[in-house]
This record gives structure tokens, C-alpha cells and sequence, in this order.
């Protein structure tokens, strides 16, 4: 009864946003699971799965011993994937590359079936003649980092072409051949050997290759055996025999196929139904990894001080100080909210342009917290804060020359002039008019040794403010010469 209520809560507690993250997941496994299905390192994916499984039993069952061990080892798995898996995170990286690389112009399926033809009657004739021959498809995949040596040759395929490159006189007769739909490429090419042929007896060094090569891209080759005439296919990492030129036929159909897939009527339901299997257990892992670690069941409080934001103030008002700047405020959600929050994020912002009084009280409300939609503010201290403001008055003040110090004795001012001799400032009324001095910031004229141009601040007593807040200059030149002796 227990896990039925339970089961009942979680499908009621799912949001959109729970939904996307699972799809998103669900995706990202599936596409783990198609490409490390072909792969010879899929059973080390396969055994830290299992792992995975035991640490959300863990988590579930509150074996705190193994919760804690689990995490520690999987605060270093992460380096050890990427050593495990380099290569294939590599060729992950490179098919996402390729994704957007697509072909303005798709080559017709004759010029493939005319290829292929041409491959059937080439392999037929020397496996006939025991010569041995290696033929690579080139898939979506680049090959070149995979391949030594070589001879480019770009050539338009054809049986006495691929006959004279697999003759034993010929120079590039022990290398690989790679075909890129109805174009020779390349001829005389090392492939990468492989490391896992122990399931395989008494193959040979073009075999070893192909594997080598399939286990790294998403190639086909095609093997004739030197010693007794006899073809097989190597493709994401499995080596077949072909019995014979129909079975040769139907393996390079499918590949064919599989790069330029045939239109179907409900493209839908023939998505559903390809790797059906993989799309299910996607979904399910999906589905506990949520409910293990995205499903938020805990409700939790925390206390943050933030600071406060005062913004749309009227023109011509100035707040006074000191004013508040900072609040406290507890939010409460579930723990997993509080993972993802970054808490220099949090601020309350105080809208002031409802000021028409010099004593204003606003009431902090929760809709001024910037809080995430999963979590919410459930008090604010203070509650309330007091905003003490001036209407400013307008007027337009001259400006003087603060000087210190006074010139080298062998220097004699002559003028000192600036621009602009007057600024217009914002005062509180509470301020004098008359007793206003407004000056530039200090400058030294014992440094001065011919004549300067300098751009000085402006310095504002207390009480006079610029509009906008904005710090304002003046272009003061010092005109000077020296005396004559």
C-alpha cells in the first residue's frame, strides 16, 4: 500500500519542466545504448551501470555505508570514462560534428546500385582467383586520422580499376581500398589493427584490419582472403562470412540502406518501431534516475541574506541616507530546488517611482524576491522599510579650479582657463544656494613645467547631486612660460 501511494504522489508531483528533463535524459541514454551496443567496451558501460543500480537502491533504501563509498567512487568515474572510452567519446564527438553537415544534393540510389554491382562481380572474380583483396565503404564517418600511407586517387569505380590496384603486382595490392559512394578515394592504405579477434580463429592480417577499422568508424569492409578465396564483411565491430555474391548483395543493400533510408508512409510509427527496445529501456532508466535523484519529495527551509535593489527613481528625487541594503528572506521548496540555486542571484528589488513624499513606507511582498518558480519566500525581516526623500532643485553653478602648491620658481603662470565654466547640478532645498563652492579635484602645480591640458573631475559638496548620478569633468588648460634671466 505504501509504494502505491507513493507511486501516486510521484505521478502527481510531475511538471513539464519533469517531463523534459526525463525526455532529454532518455534521449541522451538512447544514444549511449545504440553506439555502445556494437562496441567492445560496452561491458565496462555495462558494469558501471550495475553500479549506478546499486547506488539508487542505496539512496532509495538509506544504506548510508554504501550511499557514501558509491559517492566516492563516482567523484573519480568520470576521469576514468573519459580514459576507457576515449576513443569512442571521440567518435561520439565527431558524428555530432557531422550533424549538421548535410549535403545539398543526395546522391541518386542507381549510382549506389551501379557500385555495388561493380564491388559483387570484383570481389566474385578474386576470391575466385584466391587473390587477396581489403575494400572499405566509407560511411558518415571521416577516416583519415584511422588511416596510414596511402595513394589518393579519386577515381570513378569500375572492375578492371579495383582488379589492377588488388593485383599482387601491383604496388598497393597488400593496402586497403576506400570507397566513397561510386569514387575510389584512396588505395594502399594501412587500417588500424584490432586488439579483440580472440573470438575469431585463424584469421589474418586483413581481417584484423577491417575489425580494427569497424571498431573505430561507422565503415564496411569487405575481406578476400589471400589463402583460401573466401569473403566476409566486418561492420560495427562483428566479422561474417559470405557464402556467397547474393549474401554480399543483401550486406551491402542494408548498408546502403541504412545511409539513404527508403521514404515510408508513417515515418512516426517506423521511428517507434526501430530499436524499439533500446527507446523502452531508455525511458525506464530515465524514469528511475528522476525518481532517485530529480524527484523532489524533501521540503526544505533556508534563511539568505540578499541585497536590496531601489530602482525607477523619479527624476529629480534623491534618496537619503542611510537607507536599507540588505534583507533577509527564507525560502522553502524541495532539496533538490536548493542544488541548482545560485544564491548571488537572489536580490529584492523596491520600486520607487510611487515617491511624491519625503516619508514613504513601502511593505516588502514576495513578488519583489527574483526567487525561482520552484521555490518560495515565506518571510522577509524587516517587513517594512522607510524611505526618506527630497525633491532636488535644478541650477546651474560655475565651477572653480582647486590648485595647490605653486609653480617652479623658473616657471610664471600666465592664464588658467577651463570648459565648461558652469555645470548644471540637482540641490537639496534643504542646502544654501549661496553657499555653494564647487570646484575641480586638487591639482598640483609644482608639477606643472609648460603648458597642460587636463581633464579634472568635478567635485560635489554635500547636498548637490548630478542628474542621473552621472560624474562630470572639465577641460582645465594651464598656461605657463618660463622666465627670463
Amino acid at each position: 500500500m505504501e509504494l502505491v501511494n507513493f507511486a501516486l504522489s510521484v505521478i502527481k508531483s510531475v511538471r513539464i519542466q519533469d517531463i523534459m528533463d526525463i525526455a532529454i535524459i532518455a534521449i541522451m541514454i538512447f544514444a549511449f545504448l545504440i553506439w555502445f551496443r556494437a562496441r567492445a567496451s560496452r561491458f565496462v558501460l555495462i558494469g558501471i551501470m550495475l553500479l549506478g543500480g546499486v547506488y539508487i537502491a542505496a539512496r532509495f533504501f538509506q544504506l548510508y555505508l554504501t550511499t557514501i563509498v558509491l559517492q566516492s567512487f563516482f567523484a573519480i568515474v568520470l576521469f576514468v570514462l573519459v580514459v576507457i572510452f576515449q576513443e569512442d567519446l571521440r567518435n561520439i564527438f565527431e558524428r555530432l560534428a557531422l550533424l549538421g553537415n548535410f549535403r545539398g544534393k543526395i546522391r541518386p540510389l542507381s549510382e549506389m546500385e551501379k557500385a555495388t554491382e561493380i564491388i559483387i562481380h570484383t570481389v566474385a572474380n578474386l576470391a575466385e582467383d584466391s587473390v587477396g583483396a581489403l575494400i572499405v565503404i566509407q560511411g558518415d564517418d571521416p577516416l583519415d586520422r584511422h588511416l596510414n600511407g596511402g595513394t589518393k586517387l579519386d577515381g570513378l569505380i569500375s572492375e578492371p580499376l579495383l582488379e589492377s590496384i588488388f593485383d599482387p603486382h601491383s604496388i598497393g595490392h597488400d593496402g586497403a581500398v576506400i570507397i566513397k559512394g561510386d569514387r575510389i578515394k584512396m588505395f594502399g592504405c594501412h587500417l588500424p589493427l584490432s586488439t579483440n579477434t580472440a573470438r575469431y580463429d585463424n584469421i589474418g592480417l586483413r581481417h584484423t584490419a577491417a575489425i580494427g577499422l569497424v571498431e573505430r568508424s561507422d565503415a564496411l569492409c569487405i575481406v578476400v582472403s589471400e589463402e583460401n578465396g573466401t569473403i566476409s564483411t566486418t561492420y560495427q565491430g562483428t566479422l561474417t562470412k559470405a557464402d556467397n555474391a547474393a549474401a554480399l548483395h543483401k550486406v551491402l543493400d542494408q548498408f546502403y540502406i541504412r545511409k539513404i533510408p527508403a521514404k515510408k508512409s508513417h515515418p512516426a510509427i517506423a521511428w517507434f518501431k526501430e530499436n524499439a527496445r533500446e527507446k523502452i529501456i531508455a525511458l525506464i532508466l530515465a524514469c528511475v534516475l528522476w525518481v532517485a535523484f530529480g524527484y523532489q519529495r524533501e521540503i526544505a527551509r533556508r534563511d539568505f541574506i540578499i541585497p536590496i535593489e531601489y530602482k525607477n527613481v523619479p527624476q529629480n528625487w534623491h534618496i537619503d541616507e542611510p537607507r536599507l541594503t540588505e534583507a533577509k528572506i527564507i525560502l522553502q521548496g524541495p532539496q533538490q530546488a536548493f542544488y541548482l540555486l545560485d544564491e548571488r542571484s537572489l536580490k529584492l528589488s523596491l520600486d520607487l517611482s510611487a515617491i511624491a513624499d519625503k516619508k514613504h513606507e513601502f511593505v516588502f511582498s514576495k513578488d519583489m524576491v527574483n526567487a525561482p518558480s520552484n521555490l518560495a519566500v515565506t518571510e522577509i525581516k524587516p517587513a517594512t522599510t522607510y524611505i526618506y526623500a527630497n525633491k532636488l532643485i535644478a541650477r546651474t553653478l560655475p565651477v572653480k579650479v582647486n590648485t595647490q602648491n605653486h609653480l617652479p620658481e623658473n616657471i610664471s603662470l600666465q592664464r588658467i582657463s577651463l570648459t565648461p565654466v558652469k555645470v548644471r547640478a540637482l540641490l537639496d532645498p534643504r542646502v544654501n544656494p549661496e553657499k555653494i563652492k564647487i570646484e575641480t579635484e586638487p591639482i598640483d602645480l609644482q608639477k606643472i613645467l609648460f603648458t597642460t591640458t587636463i581633464e579634472a573631475k568635478i567635485i560635489l559638496p554635500a547636498g548637490v547631486y548630478f542628474p542621473e548620478e552621472k560624474e562630470q569633468t572639465t577641460r582645465v588648460i594651464i598656461k605657463v612660460k618660463r622666465k627670463a634671466y
